[in-house]
């Protein structure tokens, strides 16, 4: 009985109204670039699906790290090719990202980078789930130095970051970005733990997708996953970012 009653406390991701006119500041759609979607009819689905759940605005933020030395002219002339197939209505803008190594490194001397937001003065930036780079805080600070705002991606999933390191993050005005499937388990239990936990906080700035496959993603919105307290939460962080 004390199973059943949980599963009927919850409701699915797509039916809290998150994504009513949201923005998604992280997906990996850009298609053949990365990890993610390889081919242009499968970006051009994924984009149908956020049609039909009401998503009005898509950042496309591929890898840029030493492992995909993705360079920003190379992603500008494929996100022409996929504007100029894509005739639906959500807007799509460009950006990147940034794993913290020495190529980061280099394109922030030379500020040859992919911003991301309305005023292009936000950088979206990753590390290794396993540890931290070398000097993390000390590069955090020289983006803020060159004018941009940090947004770290998905930090639910740094294992080797706790509640303090979180807390900190915050203090030292970094914004943060939950992956939406992380509240569905995907990226496993821990992931959400700690998901939850930075949610009840109102710690996140942003959501994201992080979309590189679309059953993935279909997956976590469609789970029966949100507690009835926590809707209010994420529909602040949608608010928060728009």
């Amino acid at each position: 009985m004390l199973s059943l009653f949980d599963f009927s406390s919850k409701k699915k991701l797509i039916d809290t109204g998150i994504f009513k006119g949201a923005t998604d500041w992280h997906s990996h759609i850009l298609p053949g670039v990365d990890d993610g979607i390889q081919n242009m009819r499968d970006s051009l689905g994924a984009l149908e699906y956020f049609e039909q759940i009401g998503i009005r605005e898509v950042w496309l933020t591929p890898h840029i790290m030493e492992d995909m030395p993705n360079s920003p002219d190379e992603l500008r002339e494929r996100y022409q090719e996929l504007q100029d197939a894509y005739e639906g209505p959500v807007q799509l803008h460009l950006a990147a990202e940034n794993m913290l190594d020495n190529l980061f490194n280099e394109r922030l001397a030379a500020n040859n980078l992919l911003p991301i937001g309305p005023e292009g003065d936000h950088l979206l930036v990753e590390t290794s789930y396993f540890q931290p780079p070398i000097d993390f805080w000390g590069t955090l600070e020289k983006i803020k130095e060159k004018g941009y705002t940090p947004i770290l991606a998905h930090p639910e999933r740094y294992r080797y970051m706790n509640e303090a390191d979180y807390d900190k993050l915050v203090a030292e005005k970094i914004k943060l970005q939950m992956n939406i499937a992380s509240l569905a388990g995907g990226y496993g239990k821990p992931a959400q733990m700690k998901a939850q936990m930075l949610l009840a906080k109102g710690t996140y700035s942003f959501f994201g997708s992080d979309l590189h496959f679309l059953l993935h993603f279909q997956q976590a919105v469609e789970a029966k996953v949100v507690k009835k307290e926590q809707t209010p939460a994420l529909l602040k962080i949608k608010n928060v970012a728009e």
